[in-house]
């Protein structure tokens, strides 16, 4: 048997002679319209040559010329297992989908370590950049040309997928889009740390060997836990939020869920106007409406979130 020279169970393991075993998010569900829903769901190349796409979610009984709010999201998996079309994100989706009455454009960006950070942030720039191009008619996907009202866009991940949404959320702060404005991000359980311990996470020494370990495999070029990328309280440019309101959700029994309140304090501390609200829910693990989202907490979350995309 060969020799294990990197194990981020439940994650991953990487051998002495180069093969990479993933161990989680390699089964996937093709772009079938929902039975249970109605909606519709497709998968459309965003740049062939990078192999960069996107599945997309379509509400039922949208009429020919109505605009519905867009959301774009971001599959979790520590930037290294998963992909849009996970079972688990396809039935997440297209219930929040036909339930927010939204489209959804889910990014399938590339992961590491065949593709290290921050590659995933630019593929997630470039797929936004695709989806803007819609705005002034410019593009080609009638999804998005006919029902996407760019005037309220929201941004959503899970996990690594939190964390790139706050990322991509600051760029278009600082760079902006040509008619897009974006209202608003959902964070599940976002995937951030740091080097010097706050309340209540020194009881998990555990906990930050792995994220530390982990964020270093798919980013080998970071500084370490102190990186921007993964700690928003080091960023100077956090007041640059591309957004005015940011709804985090924290698990009970997830060590990242005290960086999910301290994300909260940073933000509001750095000057940005907005405001982010955070909900904790007890007794519950590391984004629970993935693995039980027909549960009374799943549910629960999934009500909350569908208000939020509403709330313009």
């Amino acid at each position: 048997m060969a020799e294990i020279v990197h194990d981020f169970f439940p994650l991953m393991r990487v051998y002495k002679d180069g093969r990479i075993e993933r161990l989680a998010g390699e089964v996937f569900v093709p772009p079938e319209s929902d039975p249970e829903t109605g909606v519709q769901i497709k998968d459309v190349e965003i740049d062939p040559q990078i192999n960069l796409s996107a599945r997309l979610y379509l509400p039922k009984n949208v009429v020919t010329v109505q605009k519905i709010p867009l959301f774009v999201y971001f599959h979790g998996g520590g930037f290294v297992i998963e992909s849009a079309s996970s079972p688990s994100y396809h039935k997440h989706l297209s219930t929040v989908a036909a339930e927010a009455k939204v489209v959804i454009v889910s990014v399938n960006y590339r992961l590491a370590p065949e593709y290290p950070l921050p590659i995933a942030y630019e593929d997630t720039w470039l797929a936004l950049k695709w989806v803007a191009s819609h705005a002034n008619g410019d593009g080609h996907e009638p999804w998005l040309k006919d029902h996407a009202d760019f005037n309220r866009v929201y941004f959503g991940g899970d996990s690594a997928g939190g964390n790139i949404a706050h990322h991509i959320a600051i760029r278009v702060g600082l760079e902006k889009l040509d008619g897009v404005k974006l209202e608003g991000i959902f964070l599940a359980c976002p995937f951030f740390w740091g080097k010097d311990p706050i309340d209540g996470e020194g009881e998990n020494l555990g906990a930050k060997g792995f994220v530390e370990k982990l964020w270093l495999f798919a980013n080998p070029n970071s500084s370490g836990l102190d990186d921007p990328l993964i700690n928003p309280e080091k960023d100077p440019k956090l007041c640059s939020l591309g957004c005015d309101k940011v709804l985090v959700y924290v698990a009970g029994k997830d060590p990242l869920r005290f960086r999910g309140f301290y994300y909260k304090e940073a933000l509001e501390k750095s000057g940005w106007p907005g405001t982010v609200e955070v909900v904790e829910v007890k007794d519950e693990e590391h984004v629970f409406h993935l693995f039980a989202p027909e549960a009374e907490n799943g549910m629960a979350m999934s009500k909350k979130l569908v208000s939020f995309l509403n709330q313009s």
